[in-house]
């Protein structure tokens, strides 16, 4: 890790100065840690990425991350150096990944996308600076002190989504609505605490909220078909979204809507969402990333970033599947209409 490492030099540097010094002998040339302690002549900047799982969202904050890198001028193999790598949603990999991350003593940040890797990473890098993107919750996850002050090595950006707005938005397209349906995976934190907002929300807008906890992928479809409900409501859960597909063909058996949390599962298939835009979430993310490489900013007094402009997106196609047609004010609001 370059610059914790210029920062062990520079300090054994003044060290031997002082015994020096106080020996009586000679001092080293003014300058001499200075130019030690500069991480700009060690080469480039070495950044590993975690990411959890592979889906459009967490694949979009990658993609915004290295965008937000390279338009800071980070970009090109003197510059910049990014290790990545993927657990493909195994507990095991992901704790291999972060531990070869943690004991890399060239690298000088970790990005952790997604919550279990986030929570990984803030076990085992304690040394440089971890920064987490597409976490709900930090302080649920018990990645921070504070949102404010995280207080250790570890800050982000949170994916925190406005599921009582996307809950009134269900209630404009279908107003007869009366019970949603969530499947949800029992060992994520983050999906639980979205299914807790979502029953405070619905207690408000007079909805009831039917929850179904999977433990992997591979449950999401039965899970959904044995939910007798009028609309499916999908938080930014790693292994739900990860099978979406299965639970959109539910959705089109049994004729009903699906709002996601996210707008890259419009994209796919979903009915609607006001969601968050992941690649400007990474982006965001980037940007925090060079003020903490530059010295700008230290991770412990850094606040946790969200996004509040929310986009209203759309699929036409998925509703005709489904035989529901938008408002005129939903069409027109939309910032994104999905056709297929």
């Amino acid at each position: 890790m370059k610059l914790f490492k210029s920062a062990q030099i520079a300090a054994g540097l003044a060290a031997t100065a002082l015994v020096l010094s106080a020996c009586g002998g000679s001092t080293p040339e003014p300058g001499a840690s200075g130019a030690a302690s500069s991480p700009a002549a060690e080469g480039p900047v070495v950044i590993g990425i975690g990411q959890y799982v592979s889906h459009p969202s967490l694949d979009a904050v990658v993609t915004g991350f290295k965008k937000g890198m390279a338009d800071a001028g980070y970009t090109g193999d003197d510059k910049v150096k990014y290790d990545f790598a993927n657990a493909q949603a195994d507990q095991a990999n992901n704790t291999a990944m972060i531990g070869k991350f943690a004991a890399d003593k060239d690298m000088d940040l970790v990005l952790a996308v997604a919550t279990p890797t986030a929570q990984a990473a803030a076990q085992a890098v304690t040394t440089i600076p971890v920064l987490f993107s597409a976490v709900t919750d930090p302080l649920a996850a018990k990645l921070v002190q504070s949102l404010e002050a995280p207080g250790g090595n570890v800050t982000g950006t949170s994916d925190k989504n406005p599921v009582k707005e996307q809950l009134e938005l269900l209630k404009k397209i279908k107003p007869e609505a009366k019970t949603v349906g969530i499947v949800y995976s029992s060992g994520e934190v983050n999906s639980q605490v979205q299914v807790e907002w979502a029953k405070e929300a619905a207690a408000e807008l007079g909805l009831t909220i039917e929850a179904k906890a999977i433990s992997a992928s591979s449950e999401v479809q039965q899970a959904a078909a044995g939910l007798n409900v009028d609309a499916f409501y999908v938080p930014t859960d790693n292994a739900v979204v990860s099978a979406l597909e299965g639970l959109l063909q539910v959705s089109q058996d049994k004729k009903i809507p699906v709002i996601s949390a996210d707008g890259e599962s419009v994209k796919r298939g979903a009915t609607a969402t006001y969601g968050l835009n992941y690649e400007k979430l990474g982006e965001q993310t980037a940007a925090m990333a060079v003020k903490l490489l530059k010295g700008e900013a230290k991770p412990e007094t850094m606040p946790v970033e969200t996004i509040t402009k929310v986009e209203l997106y759309i699929n036409t196609a998925a509703a005709e599947k489904i035989g529901l047609t938008f408002p005129a004010d939903v069409l027109s609001e939309a910032v994104e209409t999905y056709t297929k």
